[in-house]
């Protein structure tokens, strides 16, 4: 199963850092947000990602590109021109990065997709959030439903798209950004089946967490996963510095690979 991450937006509410670097890139402890993510779901398994670029797509490519280099111990020998790496410190990932426009909507990065993940069934989330949600009972809980589509719901105040849960953990409403109520949210981390490509349009306008996401709901094929674990997006320079700090004195509950 392939891991889609929108990795292509502006991050303007964290603009002390993506001036020079795109949102995803904003690092943690010396690791990109990005890294992260991708970490969480290599320790579930999921080696095979497909990063959905952007603004400053070249920095997140040439990251990747040269990746063993960067974590790996070598000589540089000028006189011979040539390089040896002693120790290799690499991860067991095939990266796909795939530029989707500067201002290209999240549907619309997605939808472009389609064509490398076929006709199979697909992880999804946003490259700025990390959690310790356990992808193996995402999933559990995904095929159970039944659903075209299950998003993780987390709890937090303000800011992000409340959802109307009944009973039987299907999401009959999807509302984007309501102001001043505590609810559950969407917290990213899902698992979409590939007819989920049919609720979105084609060109590069079309905002998942509109349309797609509210039909989704009407048609009784969005799927919640109730997560009370830990759940952190990184929008501001408040909370790159509080997940900074969380890494730097281990105490951070993502890091689910190190436990």
């Amino acid at each position: 199963m392939k891991v889609v991450i929108l990795a292509g937006g502006l991050g303007t509410r964290l603009s002390e850092e993506t001036k020079l670097v795109p949102k995803p890139m904003v690092e943690i402890g010396g690791k990109p947000i990005l890294w992260h993510i991708m970490k969480i779901y290599s320790h579930y398994g999921f080696n095979d990602f497909v990063i959905l670029t952007g603004y400053k797509s070249h920095v997140i490519k040439d990251y990747f590109v040269h990746y063993y280099q960067q974590y790996s111990d070598i000589t540089v020998d000028m006189v011979n021109n040539s390089v040896e790496i002693h120790r290799m410190q690499t991860e067991p990932w095939k990266v796909t990065m795939l530029y989707t426009g500067q201002d290209t909507m999240t549907g619309s990065r997605i939808k472009k997709a389609q064509e490398y993940i076929g006709n199979e069934s697909f992880l999804l989330t946003y490259g700025d959030g990390v959690s310790d949600v356990n992808i193996d009972e995402l999933i559990k809980n995904h095929k159970k439903s039944g659903k075209l589509c299950t998003m993780t719901a987390v709890q937090l105040q303000g800011r992000f798209g409340a959802l109307v849960i009944k009973d039987d953990n299907m999401i009959t409403s999807f509302m984007e950004k309501p102001k001043g109520e505590e609810s559950w949210v969407n917290g990213g981390f899902f698992v979409c089946e590939p007819k989920v490509f049919d609720y979105i349009n084609d060109g590069d306008s079309t905002i998942f967490e509109k349309a797609p996401l509210e039909n989704l709901a009407k048609d009784k094929q969005l799927n919640a996963f109730k997560h009370r674990g830990f759940w952190r997006p990184m929008d501001t320079l408040k909370d790159k510095n509080d997940l900074t700090y969380l890494w730097q004195h281990d105490q951070a509950p993502w890091a689910v690979w190190q436990k």
